[in-house]
């Protein structure tokens, strides 16, 4: 295994295939799985719809997006409450290489970061300097 890189409490990701650029991230290694904010999540069959649209948000740009559902996902929010979540599979740049994800869409409203980054997509890949923030700017 190569050596493992070095990323700050907040950083910026690009989720290609939602042609979303430089959205801000919070890093939470309390988080087990990446989290996207996204608004009217519908399930319909074996595929789930959705808009990224938010006016605190301006990397989203209100459009209305339909994926093939990857799973269903239980999962524990910040409030303790056991949701499921319909997750899809995409390809991500982060910290200037390319990886495909898992990330479970629900509404993050409430919460200052529209994305989350958890542990299960850093783990063996980045360790997490808390004393830092927005280190893959450097790598651009």
């Amino acid at each position: 295994m190569g050596e493992k890189k070095i990323v700050g409490k907040r950083e910026l990701i690009s989720i290609i295939d939602l042609e979303l650029f430089d959205l801000d991230a919070k890093v939470d290694t309390g988080a087990d799985s990446n989290a996207l904010h996204c608004d009217h999540i519908d399930i319909v069959g074996d595929t789930v719809s959705f808009t990224l649209l938010d006016e605190v948000h301006e990397a989203y740009h209100g459009k209305r997006m339909t994926f093939p559902i990857y799973k269903i996902k239980k999962v524990k929010s910040s409030n303790g409450q056991l949701q499921e979540r319909p997750a899809i599979k995409v390809s991500v740049n982060f910290m200037g290489k390319k990886y495909k994800s898992v990330i479970s869409l629900t509404n993050r409203a409430d919460m200052k970061y529209p994305m989350l980054i958890g542990r299960r997509f850093l783990s063996g890949k980045f360790l997490v300097d808390v004393s830092k923030e927005y280190l893959s700017k450097e790598v651009k």
